[in-house]
């Protein structure tokens, strides 16, 4: 992806994530410029190898170039947006390649798992437990996830959270807080499933 011209540079992420959504190229390379680094850096955190973390990064950009209609600057900036979606992309390719298993979200889920040899029986329970996990976080209010999701896949501390959001560090706490309570809640709830023989 090129260099975006001297005529963007000027531009907030929002004047070119507009431009972006009228088709622009060089509002898009120019976001590519200012966050391809960062979005790699996650990319990296997640998959832990370099070609798929550069392939992570290039789908997400393709994705929001395709999707910039559905960008909504009232729900979040266009650099976390492009965070989520790199995000989103790396953790497929992790559940597709099921190359290593992804970051527990608290030990209180990792306790859970029954200490049983790596045999088959064992990969089905993991899996079943990653499409809980998937679900309970599909089904938080999406700022909340969004924060789960940086945090504990992306490697952000919450002040680095709260800089990047701009958002209040209590403000921040609070909701992951509350975000983790819901997911302990929901997978205490809906856990019907589990058998510790």
């Amino acid at each position: 992806m090129g260099t975006g011209s001297s005529e963007h540079t000027s531009l907030s992420d929002l004047g070119l994530m507009a431009l972006v959504q009228r088709g622009d190229e060089g509002a898009l390379a120019e976001l590519y410029d200012r966050h391809a680094a960062t979005a790699f850096g996650l990319a990296m955190r997640v998959l832990r190898d370099r070609r798929d973390a550069e392939d992570a990064v290039q789908e997400a950009f393709t994705t929001l170039w395709r999707s910039a209609a559905e960008f909504d600057p009232a729900r979040s900036s266009p650099s976390t947006w492009l965070l989520v979606l790199t995000h989103r992309r790396a953790v497929d390719l992790v559940r597709r390649e099921v190359r290593r298993p992804t970051a527990p979200l608290e030990p209180a889920v990792a306790a859970a798992i029954p200490d049983q040899s790596a045999g088959p029986a064992h990969s089905v329970w993991l899996s079943m437990l990653r499409d809980q996990i998937r679900q309970a976080l599909e089904r938080l209010p999406e700022g909340m996830r969004e924060l789960l999701e940086l945090a504990y896949f992306g490697g952000y501390t919450q002040s680095e959270l709260a800089a990047r959001l701009d958002m209040p560090l209590g403000t921040v706490k609070t909701r992951m807080a509350r975000a983790v309570a819901l997911l302990r809640e929901d997978m205490t709830t809906n856990r019907d499933w589990v058998r510790h023989e």
